[in-house]
């Protein structure tokens, strides 16, 4: 991880975001999809990124069709890219470790990376919206997150992630 002063000599302003990391599916040379996530923690502290913090894996049960369990984390990046030019170079950083695009969705792949929040606030386009839409509803999202990130403000609810979590971890009252 680059450190402070490497930051402040280049003199380019830096945003900070948080993505999500998920995996069902080996890879051929990585191995199983804990493997997977443990080496995109290395792929997103290459340029034009800095891996600031990196949650814990944690496993969790498939949304749709996929039968797999995924292996889920979090990690907070720097960059000098905007939301829309990092979301092209994710999408880059998938298709290098071997997932395909278009088909069914929510079907196993080798690595996902979605962009969840941006230092700069709320953004929107035809391609990107952050707050990531589905953040607040998934577990396997806000418990890494909140492991890294617990203090960081949703900026289209106001509250902070941890509240989030303890929002969607709390039960449903008796009937």
């Amino acid at each position: 991880m680059r450190g402070e002063v490497e930051r402040i000599k280049e003199g380019v302003p830096l945003s900070l975001y948080a993505i999500a990391l998920g995996s069902n599916q080996p890879h051929p040379l990585l191995g199983r999809p804990r493997d997977v996530l443990v080496a995109a923690f290395a792929t997103l502290d290459e340029a034009p990124l800095s891996l600031v913090a990196a949650s814990p894996v944690i496993a969790s049960r498939p949304i749709g069709p996929s039968i797999r369990t995924y292996a889920n984390a979090a990690a907070l990046v720097e960059t000098a890219l905007s939301p829309r030019d990092l979301l092209d170079h994710l999408k880059a950083i998938e298709a290098d470790y071997g997932r395909k695009v278009g088909g069914e969705r929510w079907r196993a792949r080798v690595l996902d990376l979605d962009v969840l929040l941006w230092s700069g606030g709320a953004f929107a386009d035809d391609a990107l919206c952050v707050p990531h839409r589905e953040m607040r509803a998934r577990s396997f999202v806000l418990d890494p997150l909140a492991a890294i990130a617990g203090d960081w403000r949703d900026p289209l609810t106001g509250l902070y992630v941890r509240h989030l979590k303890a929002r969607l971890d709390r039960k449903a009252p008796a009937a």
